[in-house]
């Protein structure tokens, strides 16, 4: 059984609170003996809400920087939290021990010339877009900042491609609901060396976070299910 400390990163307009601590991934993984290191994105939770998007540039350092100096973590990462877990991963595979991704899969491999999730944000979304009107009301609840949020999704993420992700080593559990838009899950799961893909019928994207079977079987692969 892993002793590793478990990093935990949330998606888009949520939280740790939200998306670790009020589901009890937190409380779960602690009760495991586990050192867990909960971050804020930056524009979201309790971190720093700048409205200039090069500020966002810093992402995934500040990130890495909540890694313990020395030694391997384990990490969960749920949407665009999952795609900067994996990132860090492929440019410090040494440092990371198991991995679990929630809500990534296919889109993730995407190159993508539009931006909904933007546009929905800037008042430019289809009304018929209900991922986009989600994200815009989510995105104004909670005591989140829309033009913060705004200047994260305008930031240039890192590039993150098939070159990039077989360089990670860790055993890598991708969960992903068979409704969730970002999916379907094997792309990412076939394009990761040791990649295993768990689908959850009847879940969306949305619903990811606090379904039971992405807590436990994620637990699981990180060798810390009370279950």
């Amino acid at each position: 059984m892993s002793n590793n400390p478990v990093l935990l990163v949330h998606g888009f307009t949520t939280s740790a609170r939200r998306t670790w601590a009020e589901p009890g991934w937190i409380d779960l993984l602690r009760d495991a003996g586990r050192e867990v290191i909960a971050v804020d994105l930056l524009g979201h939770g309790d971190a720093e809400k700048p409205h200039d998007v090069e500020a966002y540039a810093q992402v995934e350092a500040l990130v890495a920087a909540a890694l313990p100096p020395e030694g391997q973590v384990d990490a969960v990462g749920y949407s665009a939290g999952a795609r900067i877990v994996l990132y860090l991963a492929s440019q410090q595979p040494e440092r990371f021990g198991r991995i679990v991704v929630g809500g990534v899969g296919k889109r993730l491999l995407e190159e993508r010339v539009d931006n909904p999730i933007l546009d929905a944000l800037e008042g430019r979304g289809d009304a018929e877009d209900m991922v986009g009107q989600h994200f815009v009301s989510l995105a104004n609840s909670d005591g989140n900042d829309p033009l913060a949020l705004a200047a994260f999704v305008k930031r240039k993420a890192p590039d993150l491609g098939l070159d990039d992700l077989a360089k990670i080593t860790a055993p890598t559990l991708v969960i992903i609901g068979d409704k969730d838009f970002a999916g379907p899950g094997e792309p990412l799961a076939e394009a990761l060396p040791d990649g295993t893909l768990l689908t959850l019928k009847g879940v969306d994207h949305f619903g990811l976070p606090k379904a039971f079977a992405f807590i436990e079987k994620g637990l699981d692969h990180l060798g810390a299910a009370p279950f």
